[in-house]
C-alpha cells in the first residue's frame, strides 16, 4: 500500500486539570514521550478500563495522542453543536488533516515527520466519560453526547519510535501497517 500524506495542523502539550493541552508552535518528541506532557513516560498507572488492577503499573502505550480535523468536525456535527471541537480541548498532542479515517489506522502504523521523529500507533483512543463531561461544559451538551459521537472517531494513541521535533505545518507520512507476506498464513 502506498503511504498516505497529511499535514500537522497543530501540536499540543501539558496536563491541565480539565484534561486539555496547550497549543504550541512545536513539540519535542523524546523516546519516553513528549516533553512537558502529562502522559510522558515508559510506565503509567492502570485505569478501570485496563485489564490489570486499577492503579497498578503497566507499559505506557499512550505516550502521544492524535486526532484529525475531519473527525473532530464529524463529532461536532453528530453532537449537534455550533462551535468546533478542538484538539487542545480533547487533550490531543497532534491534530492532523488529510488522513482518512485516522482513528481506524491499525496497530503498527508508522507516522514519519521531517525532523526524523517517528511515532507508532498502538490503538484507537476510545471514548472517555471524563472527556465527555468536559466537552459537555464547553458546548452545553449532555455528558454522554461526546462519548457517543466520538466512537471510532476520537483518534489514536501510541509510542515513540524515534525522537525529533514536530511543528505545526509539518508534513506527515503515514506508513500503514501490513502483515508481512512471510508471516501471513497460507490457506493451503
Amino acid at each position: 500500500m502506498e503511504p498516505l500524506n497529511g499535514k500537522v495542523v497543530s501540536v499540543h502539550t501539558g496536563g491541565n486539570t480539565n484534561l486539555s493541552k496547550d497549543q504550541q508552535p512545536s513539540i519535542q518528541i523524546e523516546l519516553d514521550g513528549i516533553a512537558g506532557c502529562a502522559h510522558r513516560g515508559y510506565v503509567r498507572k492502570c485505569w478501570t478500563v485496563d485489564k490489570q488492577p486499577k492503579d497498578s503499573p503497566r507499559r505506557n502505550e499512550r505516550q502521544w495522542s492524535a486526532v484529525s480535523v475531519e473527525e473532530l468536525a464529524e463529532i461536532a456535527s453528530d453532537m449537534g453543536i455550533d462551535g468546533p471541537i478542538t484538539a487542545a480541548s480533547v487533550g490531543a498532542n497532534l491534530c492532523l488533516e488529510g488522513i482518512p479515517a485516522l482513528s481506524r489506522l491499525p496497530k503498527g502504523t508508522l507516522l514519519k515527520f521531517p525532523s526524523g521523529a517517528e511515532l507508532i500507533v498502538e490503538e484507537y483512543n476510545p471514548p472517555c466519560k471524563y472527556m465527555g463531561e468536559e466537552q459537555a461544559k464547553l458546548h452545553s451538551a449532555a455528558p454522554t453526547a461526546f462519548p457517543k459521537a466520538s466512537t471510532l472517531k476520537r483518534g489514536i494513541v501510541g509510542v515513540v519510535e524515534a525522537a525529533g521535533e514536530i511543528s505545526a505545518g509539518d508534513n506527515v507520512t503515514v506508513m500503514i501497517y501490513k502483515t508481512p507476506s512471510w508471516l501471513a498464513r497460507n490457506s493451503d
